[in-house]
């Protein structure tokens, strides 16, 4: 399912030998893959160069035909393509220093992709390998960044379900990052491990839940960290076997043994945090990776003095009591505290004289053994007797979570609801103490019932000041975003055109909202169109936004189709205003009268009359009658002002 690899390193040089033929190949025209961290059944790793940030990355490429529509022999292959989108998505979520960051996720002929942070280093495989059995303040330090990274998971609503040493990754400068979010899911009171019942994730560090019910909360993450702990501090995983079937019967049926069997110098209260964390019964665990995550830092703190012993501690970690055939309550790590202290109690000394002694001797007897059992008692009642352990309930309605605390001989209290984005309205979203703490037997439970998720419908900010849009994101939990200035003809300066998300949009809080914000109308340079095309000044106007109206007339100067005069001058105007343009029709045309035959005078008469100027030519033989003999143009459409030519004899 998910390659072996050392981090996301240079190292594992050996997978690069055969040859690989998405080496050298670009994803979507951005990502180019140079060499290849690792490979397993399902995806590829591979070291990349991100061309548009120019920086290097790390690319997992599901195999060719792995849903892809192909037959690749995978019946889930749809399953798993989605589990490339709900990686991306899952990590997204999470901004934490020991999260491996998701940066992009996308789908290149057929085959999805994930590009994320490339840590160079190792795996936390590789360090168990070389150091462990490994000093406990060594494996908490370890195990630290580990649960603080799950914390945050669990704190968004999301469970790992994978957690082991491999996808944990531990780069050159001694940074820990947990990877590999693919089977990441968020948490509801019915969390499913799988949708056809096949267990997805590593066997060895597998919850018992998991096996049994298929299901899987943020307490099953902590099952994993509490069985890589042990293998940090043995070098061992605790349960072995010939099949995976067999290691997953025994999370089931056996404890995890405690690591001081193996590691005799262990302290008792860390044999204890081992097993408080890898608890088969998931209520008695830590409800959260952030609960063990204190507790892994008082273990710390306690290493750090010295202490090979710290009872209160380990009282604190250890798991209630196991009910034996006898009925008598016993811890599997706590010695028979009776016996231990019938052994310390003072012994009698010798009466004075001999016959006193005999008389308050069988009283002394009497009163030690009393004074041994009330110290017996008193030891049993409040160091153990009187605390038993949370029940977990997280999901569950209110009458079932006050029949489950009942039933566990605790009160219930219920405080104020808040809103929880992974449990439904109505159900119990956390406790006060949480799940798996030790609390006293009739002490009150404070649960906390969900509101459902909290979401707003974002409001239409159109027409407001940026100033009043801020404030309105702010009264309903959104984040501002960005502003974005954009050129509106119909929204004054300085007030809001659109949002994006748009308005009535239902949100989450802490949305990012970015608002478009007017700069008024766009101004236009407009430049000087007299004398040119008047079909190409309109395009130009109307490319700029403007609006034309033309007009048009004789002209004798200007030819046709050519710009007269335009309104308003050349200079700057605003998108949206209107620009007037006179264009020429060329000179008019008007209709030679037919002057032959006419006297002169008439014939000039007429033709000045009609707009021509007139040329008169003596016809030869000239004779000088005055009668026009010839003329240019009768009856012919020439521009008005033109000369006509007339003879006369």
């Amino acid at each position: 399912m998910q390659a072996d690899r050392r981090g996301q390193s240079r190292a594992g040089a050996e997978s690069r030998v055969d040859h690989d033929p998405l080496i050298g190949r670009t994803l979507d025209g951005r990502y180019r893959l140079t060499s290849r961290i690792a490979r397993g059944g399902m995806a590829g790793v591979y070291e990349a160069t991100d061309l548009r940030l120019d920086r290097t990355v790390a690319v997992k490429v599901m195999h060719s035909g792995i849903g892809g529509g192909s037959s690749s022999g995978h019946s889930d292959d749809g399953a798993y393509a989605a589990r490339f989108v709900r990686e991306a998505r899952a990590a997204a979520r999470l901004s934490h220093p020991h999260v491996v960051s998701v940066y992009d996720q996308g789908e290149d002929t057929g085959s999805p992709y994930l590009v994320m942070e490339l840590v160079p280093g190792h795996t936390l495989r590789d360090t168990i390998t070389t150091q462990s059995p490994m000093a406990p303040r060594r494996a908490l330090a370890l195990m630290e960044p580990v649960l603080s990274a799950l914390a945050a998971a669990h704190r968004a609503g999301l469970v790992h379900r994978d957690v082991k040493p491999e996808n944990v990754l531990i780069s050159d400068d001694g940074t820990v990052k947990v990877a590999d979010f693919g089977l990441a899911r968020a948490v509801t009171a019915d969390t499913q491990h799988t949708s056809t019942g096949v267990l997805i994730g590593t066997v060895s560090y597998i919850a018992p839940e998991i096996v049994t019910e298929g299901r899987a909360d943020a307490r099953a993450d902590v099952y994993s960290a509490g069985v890589v702990l042990y293998e940090l501090l043995t070098g061992r995983k605790p349960h072995e076997g010939e099949t995976p079937i067999q290691v997953a019967y025994k999370h089931v049926h056996e404890d995890v043994p405690p690591p001081s069997r193996l590691v005799p110098s262990l302290p008792p209260y860390v044999d204890a945090l081992v097993a408080r964390a890898t608890a088969r019964d998931a209520g008695l665990r830590p409800a959260d990776a952030g609960v063990m995550l204190r507790q892994v830092q008082r273990v710390a703190s306690a290493l750090a003095a010295g202490m090979s012993n710290d009872h209160e501690l380990t009282t604190d970690l250890s798991l209630p009591p196991r009910v034996s055939d006898d009925t008598t309550p016993q811890r599997w790590d706590e010695p028979d505290r009776t016996r231990t202290v019938a052994r310390s109690a003072p012994a009698p000394g010798p009466a004075r004289p001999v016959e006193r002694s005999r008389r308050r001797g069988p009283l002394k007897v009497a009163l030690a053994v009393l004074l041994v059992a009330a110290l017996g008692v008193g030891a049993w009642w409040f160091g153990f007797a009187r605390y038993t352990s949370t029940p977990g309930v997280i999901g569950l309605t209110q009458q079932a979570a006050a029949a489950r605390l009942k039933a566990a001989g605790l009160e219930m209290k219920v405080g104020a609801p808040a809103y929880s984005d992974t449990v439904k309205a109505g159900h119990v979203m956390r406790t006060d103490p949480a799940g798996g703490d030790r609390v006293l037997d009739g002490h009150a439970v404070t649960i906390t019932l969900s509101q459902g998720v909290e979401q707003y419908q974002l409001p239409d900010l159109t027409g407001k000041t940026l100033d009043q849009a801020q404030d309105a994101l702010l009264a309903i939990k959104m984040s501002y975003g960005k502003a974005v200035e954009k050129w509106s003809n119909a929204v004054p300066s300085g007030q809001v055109i659109r949002t994006d998300p748009a308005a009535g949009a239902t949100l989450r809080p802490g949305t990012s909202v970015d608002v478009w914000v007017s700069k008024g109308r766009q101004p236009v340079q407009v430049a000087d169109w007299r004398g040119k095309d008047a079909g190409k000044a309109r395009a130009a106007l109307e490319q700029a936004g403007l609006q034309v109206e033309t007009d048009s007339k004789y002209d004798d100067d200007v030819p046709k189709g050519r710009v007269i005069s335009q309104s308003p001058d050349p200079g700057t105007l605003h998108k949206g205003d209107t620009v007037s343009l006179l264009v020429s029709n060329g000179p008019e045309l008007v209709e030679v009268p037919r002057v032959t035959g006419h006297g002169i005078d008439s014939a000039k008469s007429d033709l000045q009359d009609a707009g021509f100027r007139v040329d008169v030519e003596h016809y030869t033989p000239y004779f000088g009658i005055g009668f026009v003999m010839k003329q240019d143009h009768a009856g012919d459409k020439v521009p008005k002002g033109s000369t006509i030519t007339v003879w006369i004899s």
